[in-house]
């Protein structure tokens, strides 16, 4: 469960997440700048979406490439794991 393993969708995903993370940045400066609470509210709910999607698209891709690689009795163990971050 702990070995390095590589996805041709993790590029996708850090990208979103970079992208989420540069987004969140300007959501800090807003605040810091004075900018109106349902701007920074706004601008927080589309940070956390990109997060939630990013989140989704990597356990999807768990699901779909390494449970079925992983065994049945483990491939089952690590499905129940990773439900608890959806």
């Amino acid at each position: 469960m702990s070995h390095e393993h590589r996805h041709q969708s993790h590029p996708r995903i850090v990208a979103r997440l970079k992208r989420a993370e540069g987004h969140l940045g300007s959501v800090v400066a807003m605040i810091e700048a004075g900018r109106p609470c349902l701007d920074v509210a706004q601008q927080l709910q589309a940070v956390e979406s990109a997060i939630r999607n990013a989140k989704q698209a990597l356990i999807h891709d768990h699901v779909d490439h390494c449970l079925d690689a992983d065994g049945a009795e483990t491939g089952r163990a690590e499905l129940k794991a990773i439900t608890r971050y959806l």
